[in-house]
C-alpha cells in the first residue's frame, strides 16, 4: 500500500504483474521453477509455445475469495466476489502495467472440451489499482489464441 505524498511506491504484487508482462510479451518455450516471477514462460507437450500466465486476484476485503469479472462488455452482468459462471470469470491475463495501475484481459473456460488449452480470450478488460491486491495466484502457463 502507499502511504507516501507523492504515491510513488510500489508493491510487490505490481512488480509480479510487471515480470509476468514482460514474460508474455516474450513468451519463451523453456521451463524453469513453478514460480509466478520465474523468469520464462513454461512449454510442455501439450504447449509448444506459451503465451499467458493467467492469474487469480485477490483483494485485501474479500475475505480469501478471489475477483471476478464478467465475461462480456454487457453492464447487466454483475459478479460477485468468487463467482464462475457462463458470465463470470476469476481468472485473468495482465494486458498493461502504468504505474500501480495494471489492465487485465478477462479469460473464459474454454468451451472446447477437447482442447489442450483451457481459456479462451474475451473481450472484457478491466483496469485494477495494485495497491488493492493482497495476493495473486499464477496458473499454469498456457497458449491463449487471439492475444498477441
Amino acid at each position: 500500500m502507499c502511504n507516501n505524498e507523492n504515491n510513488t511506491c510500489k508493491n510487490c504484487v505490481n512488480e509480479i504483474l510487471s515480470v509476468i508482462l514482460v514474460l508474455q510479451e516474450n513468451a519463451c518455450p523453456e521451463n524453469c521453477l513453478d514460480t509466478c516471477d520465474r523468469p520464462v514462460l513454461g512449454g510442455g507437450p501439450n504447449c509448444l509455445i506459451c503465451n499467458t500466465r493467467p492469474v487469480m486476484l485477490y483483494t485485501c476485503c474479500a475475505n480469501g475469495s478471489p475477483w471476478s469479472m464478467p465475461t462480456t462488455k454487457d453492464s447487466t452482468v454483475t459478479c460477485a466476489v468468487g463467482t464462475v459462471s457462463d458470465t463470470c470469470s476469476t481468472v485473468f491475463r495482465v494486458e498493461k502495467i502504468e504505474g500501480n495501475c495494471a489492465t487485465f484481459r478477462v479469460l473464459a473456460d474454454n468451451p472446447d472440451t477437447t482442447s489442450l488449452n483451457p481459456y479462451v480470450a474475451t473481450n472484457s478488460f478491466f483496469t485494477m489499482d495494485t495497491g488493492c491486491l493482497c495476493a495473486i495466484r499464477c496458473l499454469t502457463d498456457t497458449f491463449v489464441d487471439c492475444v498477441c
